[in-house]
């Protein structure tokens, strides 16, 4: 393992991921965040839902994710929102150092 991972969450405009983006990577707890939108099918409360969303990708250290995912509950408009660490198992060495780097605090 190499200690960073991708977190990843959904929301339910451009404004809601910016005000999240901003959290993240103000406290430097995010090296780079992608965002696409994404048309999301899911159950809420018994009905099946379809939803445009913007969905983000996160890169971080595995150790931030506890303090990234607090971040983000404090800002993201859901209920439930998702918010999920996937490791990164292998990566390239100087990106995987650059993640390091810039989330240093």
């Amino acid at each position: 393992m190499t200690g960073f991972s991708i977190a990843i969450t959904t929301t339910n405009s451009q404004e809601s991921a910016e005000t999240i983006i901003a959290a993240v990577m103000n406290a430097k707890l995010a090296a780079c965040v992608q965002a696409f939108p994404v048309v999301s099918h899911y159950v809420w409360k018994d009905k099946l839902q379809r939803d445009d969303e913007v969905s983000l990708q996160i890169k971080i250290r595995t150790a931030d994710y506890v303090a990234l995912a607090a971040a983000i509950r404090a800002v993201h408009p859901y209920e439930t929102p998702e918010i999920l660490r996937v490791e990164i198992a292998e990566g390239e060495n100087k990106y995987l150092d650059w993640i390091e780097t810039v989330t240093r605090r």
